[in-house]
């Protein structure tokens, strides 16, 4: 299983890649960061994506309902979001929450050029990456 600098090296071969970054979501910290930067902040632009990461982990609207009530994962305390996605006019952003052994929210963070990118193909291989992921 690959590492984050495995997974964030792979990342950048994602046609349109600008940047990656594994992220936890719960305290804004980089676990490793990878390509070109927003503003040349690496700290701001991890705690920035950290914060779109909560406010949607966080929502109940959000949550994918079963029949009867609460979502398996929502009751196991992981995200019921997979992902997130936010389009600007020149760019893609993918955020993929990454499934932990340890009591931490981790997420994925990458950044493409739309221009350049296909984001349908870039989430699939951001799906795959997350699965394979090792933290440890």
């Amino acid at each position: 299983m690959p590492g984050i600098d495995e997974c964030l090296l792979e990342a950048m071969t994602v046609n349109g890649a600008r940047g990656a970054a594994v992220i936890e979501w719960t305290s804004g910290l980089a676990l490793g960061m990878v390509g070109e930067v927003r503003d040349e902040d690496p700290e701001a632009t991890a705690a920035e994506t950290a914060e779109l990461a909560r406010m949607a982990a966080e929502q109940r609207a959000f949550a994918a309902l079963e029949k009867g009530g609460v979502d398996a994962d929502e009751a196991a305390g992981e995200p019921a979001v997979e992902d997130v996605i936010v389009t600007t006019r020149t760019c893609y952003h993918l955020l993929r929450f990454v499934d932990t052994a340890f009591d931490s929210g981790v997420f994925f963070y990458l950044w493409l050029d739309r221009r350049e990118g296909n984001l349908a193909l870039a989430r699939i291989r951001l799906r795959d990456m997350c699965r394979r992921l090792a933290l440890i």
